[in-house]
């Protein structure tokens, strides 16, 4: 087919098919770039089909094919469209339409926690890239391996503040693994090969490549397909374990604390079963606490944001403690209170896959640099036996676990407390549970007890609004597991429109919202340190079941703690995405206090 000039109406027509040109740039600049690639009296020639697929954009896809991507996460700009037309050819690899960038970037952040593989996020310029940088921040700390793509302006436009330009190293250097541009489209197999090796290395996280429009646009000129990466995993030191062995065997009250990237169903079951022997209790990081079946009688807790008090001295008293994966930060450490800085009382063994993490914040006696599956591998065959004593102390921290898991009972006629252990009793062990951040969380930490790996998907990061885009990834990549979504109204409301994308691709997540209309968060923060001064926390929430129902989900309200059970049956069979309002009371502010409580204490 020949396209000869532009005709006179082409702006008319343009303004009637906007929708496919960008979503950021207004139409008269779509008008003026068409005319600038094309201007009247110039032909461009697309009678080659093969010539067509061979832009820059083809072969950055062929490089993510040959890196074993199936699934990536856009919302779709002018300046990546050559990387779209590639995407055309891909029938390997699914494209996900999201609403927002920021929704895009956390599903492919929940996609590279979820699945293990770095998540892949497609985003443009400006607007695009800044909505997206919440999702980056996600991937960071929590050490996520993932990829996020940026189309750029054409490269005779850099450095003049074109259009949506962004500085992309200066803008994401400070928070990413590395970020850079590709200016010549020669070299896309190297930067892509480089971005996968470097996502998934050391302490996995994201990586940020810029796409100039016109490298992408012109004529590839390799046909190098580089193969799928291959990041080196880091192993323990043969003297380091000896020593470790010999630190175990006289330990008195040891405890395991296991967190942070690269675990498996198979590393879990290797730990689980060097606890049992050796009887050492395990604790889990913040929001890792699938890690360990919480049903086994070697989990003692959560050493996180609302730690039982014992649990807390027991990590303050443990003659060794190893901590496997987990940076132990400020949410797993208490706000740094559990730990001495620099050097900690208890003997330390850190373990960590990237070298430069230990030693970051506390000194450890015993720094092992590698990864949780092969330091696993060799804790599994350490000669250490279970000292006298030891199975009651773990028993007593077991009780005391145990003990937290009963429902306290809380103002309001939906107590969230009791909802969050009947969902624990009625969801089957794979069942995949997601959520964002605010207060309501804690009760899902608290009251449930995740079974199977890789049942929950949270963000160490604290986002607010994470909730439901990681539900949609979760449920792409596992479509026959169950999956649901907790947030509260705020939490929900900063990326709901992502259940339009939930109902596009069948994605049939059941989101519970837990209505009690305020920041509950901060409410709390201001009743405790600014009583009788509160501000900018109230909310004005729509109704939540009418709001899915207008996308074509199943939405219903619970006004009462009974209904919940079978409100969930029902949303778990309607064959389509669901939201479950829970309207509970703002005076059950957490899982052991109320507003009424914090302002008599203030």
């Amino acid at each position: 087919m020949r396209l000869v000039g532009i005709v006179p109406n082409v702006k008319h027509a343009l303004q009637q098919c906007a929708l496919f040109w960008g979503t950021h740039a207004p139409i008269e600049f779509q008008f003026w770039r068409l005319w600038r690639y094309c201007p009247a009296g110039e032909q461009i020639d697309t009678s080659s089909e093969d010539e067509a697929l061979a832009h820059g954009g083809r072969s950055l896809v062929q490089q993510l094919e040959a890196q074993g991507v199936s699934t990536i996460f856009t919302v779709p700009g002018e300046s990546f469209l050559a990387a779209l037309d590639g995407f055309h050819e891909a029938d390997g690899i699914q494209t996900i339409i999201c609403r927002q960038e920021g929704g895009a970037a956390m599903m492919a952040e929940a996609w590279g926690k979820f699945t293990g593989r770095p998540g892949i996020c497609f985003v443009t310029r400006g607007p695009g890239a800044a909505n997206a940088m919440s999702g980056l921040h996600v991937a960071q700390q929590d050490s996520t391996p993932m990829v996020l793509f940026l189309g750029m302006p054409a490269s005779d436009h850099e450095d003049r503040e074109a259009f949506q330009e962004v500085d992309v190293g200066g803008l994401f250097g400070t928070f990413v693994k590395w970020a850079a541009v590709i200016r010549d489209s020669k070299r896309i197999p190297e930067y892509v090969s480089r971005a996968f090796h470097v996502a998934q290395s050391g302490r996995p996280g994201p990586v940020v490549l810029g796409l100039p429009e016109d490298m992408l646009a012109g004529a590839s000129g390799t046909d190098v397909v580089a193969p799928a990466a291959r990041p080196a995993a880091a192993a323990p030191q043969p003297t380091a374990m000896r020593e470790l062995q010999t630190r175990l065997s006289s330990a008195e009250r040891p405890l395991i604390v296991v967190g942070g990237p690269g675990w498996s169903a198979e590393t879990r079951d290797r730990l689980q079963d060097f606890a049992t022997r050796t009887q050492i209790p395990v604790a889990s990081a913040f929001r890792c606490q699938d890690y360990v079946d919480n049903r086994n009688q070697n989990y003692v807790g959560c050493v996180g944001i609302g730690v039982e008090p014992e649990l807390a001295d027991a990590v303050r008293s443990a003659d060794v403690l190893l901590t496997i994966g987990a940076r132990f930060g400020e949410m797993t450490s208490s706000g740094y209170t559990l730990l001495d800085i620099p050097q900690p009382k208890q003997t330390l063994v850190h373990v960590h896959p990237d070298p430069s993490e230990l030693g970051t914040v506390y000194r450890s006696d015993i720094p092992i640099a590698a990864s949780a599956d092969e330091f696993v591998s060799a804790l599994s065959e350490l000669d250490v036996q279970a000292r006298p004593g030891a199975a009651e102390r773990v028993q007593r921290l077991r009780d005391v676990f145990l003990a937290s898991l009963k429902p306290l009972g809380v103002p309001g006629d939906v107590k969230l407390d009791h909802v969050i252990a009947k969902l624990s009793d009625l969801l089957p062990d794979d069942a995949v549970v997601c959520n964002g951040a605010g207060n309501y969380a804690a009760f899902l930490h608290r009251y449930y007890a995740y079974k199977g790996w890789r049942t929950q998907v949270a963000p160490t990061s604290g986002s607010m609004g994470y909730g439901l885009p990681a539900a949609i990834a979760a449920k792409i990549a596992t479509p026959d597991r169950p999956v649901i979504a907790l947030a509260g109204d705020g939490c929900f409301m900063m990326t709901c429109q992502e259940l339009a994308t939930a109902a596009q691709y069948g994605a049939n997540v059941v989101t519970i919202v837990v209505n009690n209309g305020i920041y509950g968060t901060i409410r709390m923060h201001q009743e405790r340190d600014y009583p009788q001064r509160v501000i900018a926390t109230e909310l004005k929430n729509p109704d939540f079941a009418a709001f899915a129902q207008c996308f074509g989900a199943h939405g219903e309200t619970v006004t009462r703690t009974d209904d919940f059970g079978a409100a969930l049956d029902r949303a778990l069979s309607a064959n389509a995405p669901a939201i479950i309002e829970l309207k509970t009371d703002p005076e059950a502010i957490s899982p052991k206090q109320t507003i009424s409580g914090l302002r008599s204490r203030a």
